[in-house]
C-alpha cells in the first residue's frame, strides 16, 4: 500500500505517530516518504536521532502548526495520504484553555481538509476519541466536531479521487499522559491517586491502534468511523495490578471525566455494521451504495439500541492480564514483588 507513496503524519512525533513511522518501515521499507509535521522542535530532534537521514533516507520532519494553513498546504506537496493525529488531548487542560482546543482541534481539522482537497492526496484518515462519544468536556466536544467535519468532506470532494475516514479508539496502553505509565511513575512514591473506584476505561495497544489506521487507510470507501472491539479493565484492578503495595487514593473525579467511556452509543445502532474486528459506523448520507459495501466486506448491522461501553464491555482485562500486558507492550522487566 505504502511503497512509493508518500505519507504525512501530523502530530508525528506523539506515541501513536511513532509507533506508525516504526511500522511503516518495517512492513514498506521502499516507502517514498515519510513526513512528520508537528510544533515540537525538541521532540523533532529527538525523533530524528532515532531515524537518522543516513539510514531512513525518505524521513522527513517538517516544524508547523495545523492551525497554519498555508504551512500545512506546503508540507503536502507531493504527499498521497494523511494520518491526522495531532490535537489537544488532555481533558482538563481543554477545560481551563478552551479557545486555545477549539483552535486545534476543530480549526487544524478543516485546515487539514482544505489543504488535503486542494492537493493531490488520496487517502486521510483521523484520529479520534472515545471522548467523542456523547462527549460531557470541551474536549470530546471538539473531537466529535472534527470527526463530523472529515466525514462531511466526503461531500465536497466532487470529482477528486480522495476519501476521508475516522478511527475511534478508547485509552492507548502507555500512550503520553495516559492512565498506566502514570500509575507506572506513581508506584515510586507508593500512593496511587484514584479519581473514583468504579471507573472502567477501554485498552488498546500502540500497535492495535496502528493496525486500525492501515486497516482505515487502505480499506475505507469514505465517510466511515472504525471502532476497534477492544477489552476494557477496572481502575481499582489498574492499581492492584501495578501497586498491589500502594495506597489506594481515591481523590474524586476531574472535571469533565467520565466514569465509564463509550465508543458507540444507542443512537448510532442504526448506521452501525459488525465487521468482525471492528464495527464501523456509517455516514446517514453516504456517497456510495451500503449494500454494495455490506457484501463488499460481509458487514452485519448491529440490533438498534446496541451500545458500546466500557462499563458493559463483554471483555474485562484480569489484573494477570494487564500485568503480562505491562510486560509485553511498556516493560519486559515489570514484577510485583
Amino acid at each position: 500500500m505504502l511503497s512509493n507513496k508518500s505519507i504525512l503524519i501530523t502530530g508525528g512525533t506523539g506515541s501513536l505517530g511513532k509507533e506508525l513511522v516504526k511500522t511503516i518501515f518495517d512492513k514498506w521499507p521502499d516507502v517514498g516518504r515519510v513526513v512528520i509535521y508537528s510544533r515540537d522542535e525538541q521532540k523533532q530532534f529527538q525523533m530524528a536521532q532515532e531515524y537518522p537521514a543516513v539510514k531512513y533516507p525518505s524521513i522527513r520532519f517538517f516544524i508547523g502548526d495545523v492551525r497554519d494553513r498555508e504551512r500545512l498546504q506546503r508540507a503536502l506537496t507531493g504527499v498521497d495520504f494523511i494520518v491526522h493525529a495531532a490535537a489537544m488531548k488532555h481533558v482538563h487542560i481543554a477545560e481551563y484553555n478552551p479557545d486555545e482546543c477549539v483552535k486545534t482541534n476543530v480549526g487544524g481539522a478543516e485546515n487539514v481538509i482544505e489543504s488535503a482537497l486542494q492537493s493531490g492526496v488520496s487517502r486521510v484518515v483521523a484520529l479520534s476519541t472515545d471522548k467523542a462519544c456523547a462527549p460531557i468536556n470541551l474536549y470530546g466536544a471538539t473531537k466529535l466536531t472534527s470527526d463530523k467535519l472529515f466525514i462531511a468532506a466526503n461531500n465536497i470532494r466532487g470529482k477528486k479521487d480522495i476519501r476521508f475516514s475516522v478511527v475511534r479508539y478508547g485509552n492507548v496502553m502507555g500512550s503520553n499522559g495516559s492512565v498506566i505509565p502514570f500509575f507506572l511513575e506513581k508506584k515510586k512514591t507508593g500512593v496511587l491517586p484514584i479519581t473514583d473506584s468504579t471507573m472502567t476505561r477501554f485498552n488498546i495497544s500502540l500497535q492495535d491502534g496502528v493496525a486500525m489506521v492501515l486497516h482505515a487507510l487502505e480499506h475505507a470507501w469514505g465517510g466511515e468511523l472504525f471502532v476497534p472491539k477492544i477489552p476494557s479493565y477496572r481502575i481499582m484492578e489498574l492499581a492492584e495490578a501495578i501497586g498491589p503495595e500502594c495506597e489506594h487514593k481515591i481523590i474524586g473525579i476531574r472535571p469533565g471525566e467520565k466514569i465509564h467511556e463509550e465508543m458507540i452509543t444507542a443512537s448510532d445502532s442504526f448506521t452501525t455494521y459488525d465487521l468482525g474486528k471492528y464495527f464501523v459506523i456509517l455516514p446517514q448520507t453516504p456517497a456510495w451504495k451500503i449494500k454494495e459495501f455490506v457484501d463488499k466486506f460481509a458487514a452485519k448491522r448491529v440490533t438498534q439500541g446496541f451500545s458500546y461501553s466500557s462499563g458493559d464491555n463483554p471483555e474485562f482485562l484480569t489484573v494477570d492480564q494487564i500485568r503480562q500486558e505491562i510486560r509485553e507492550r511498556l516493560d519486559p522487566n515489570f514484577q510485583i514483588e
